[in-house]
């Protein structure tokens, strides 16, 4: 990532700043930002799906719901003082069964709140699979990233404004039915926008969900993270709207020290949705005590080893299957037992845990 390009977006979204004012007028001012981020200790955490789950459907269909795997393993965080899990929801499940969607995600809040842990949730998703079905999941493919993930709504249905009002409907309703939960930190709208080829064809949608939210105006945050540079009208529109700036980075410290100074510009609170991937030298001992040192969240990708392959690289499959000598993401294993001691004891500190 060079320097001069991301001089050159940092200063196209400063410039852009006095066009969007006008757009902006229910956006959290940065004195009510900070006061909500100041209540809170660091917080720290990871993107959570069940072991058991391959993708989000199968995380929230009433027949694969599973509960006592999420106790279990939210148990696991909780051990290493980790205090915010982002989870992924699926509007196809609410459209399935919208009460018992309803209902589960309220389950989920309990048992996460039981363990002293904020959720996340995510609202829609450009990333991997594009077109998501109801019903049994697909098995994991063997030794391969993610190889069942799935966007929401899909592809091209997130492009099609045909769609858009039932997706409206599910978005004010979920946000109504939490906004002022608790249980709830904060409403990360829309995870990569723009992923998968999509470009600026994820505009709509984003300008879609973010008007959708304010009209709901939880009490809650919201947000939608920058995850690639390269998408200049997209981390515009993202951080100029969004109460909180969230972003994705899996590089080196200096690239991300880097991006956490170009944000700080912006003059808000920052939490990090996405860090950690073993292999790109993104790890918890060289970015973790960085993020907490500059005050910045930090959740990274994966808790437990799963059904989501998420211990094999991006696009770099093991078709034996065998597990990889340094795991691209995951702190667990199914039983509890930590991937790396050094790793779990070092967040353990950071979280002032003896």
């Amino acid at each position: 990532m060079k320097i001069k390009r991301l001089l050159t977006r940092a200063l196209f979204m400063a410039s852009a700043l006095v066009v969007a004012q006008s757009g902006t007028s229910q956006r959290w001012s940065i004195e009510k930002a900070e006061k909500w981020y100041d209540q809170y200790k660091w917080l720290n955490g990871a993107d959570f799906i069940p072991s058991t789950a391959i993708n989000q459907l199968e995380m929230w269909q009433e027949d694969t719901f599973d509960p006592e795997t999420i106790e279990k393993e939210l148990g696991y965080a909780q051990d290493i003082g980790m205090n915010v899990m982002r989870v992924y929801l699926h509007s196809l499940a609410y459209k399935q069964d919208s009460k018992g969607f309803k209902k589960r995600m309220d389950q989920y809040l309990d048992i996460s709140n039981s363990k002293g842990i904020k959720t996340m949730f995510v609202i829609f998703d450009d990333v991997w699979g594009k077109e998501p079905k109801i019903g049994k999941q697909p098995e994991p493919t063997t030794g391969t990233h993610n190889s069942g993930w799935m966007q929401d709504p899909g592809d091209p249905a997130s492009k099609d404004k045909a769609n858009f009002p039932f997706l409206e409907t599910y978005v004010k309703d979920i946000l109504t039915t939490f906004k002022d939960d608790k249980r709830v930190l904060l409403w990360d709208l829309y995870n990569e926008p723009g992923n998968s080829g999509k470009i600026n064809d994820s505009m709509p949608l984003l300008e879609a969900v973010f008007s959708w939210a304010r009209e709901v105006n939880p009490s809650q945050p919201i947000s939608a993270g920058i995850w690639s540079w390269g998408l200049g009208d997209l981390n515009a529109f993202q951080a100029l709207h969004s109460d909180i700036i969230t972003y994705h980075h899996y590089g080196n410290p200096q690239d991300h020290k880097l991006i956490i100074e170009l944000l700080r510009t912006h003059g808000r609170p920052m939490i990090c949705t996405e860090y950690m991937a073993r292999t790109r030298n993104s790890r918890f001992s060289n970015i973790m005590p960085m993020l907490k040192e500059e005050n910045v969240g930090a959740i990274n990708w994966g808790l437990v080893k799963g059904k989501t392959n998420t211990i094999y690289q991006w696009d770099t499959p093991i078709d034996s299957g065998e597990e990889p000598v340094e795991w691209f993401h995951d702190i667990f294993r199914k039983d509890g037992t930590p991937y790396r001691q050094d790793e779990v004891d070092l967040i353990k500190k950071l979280n002032g845990i003896d």
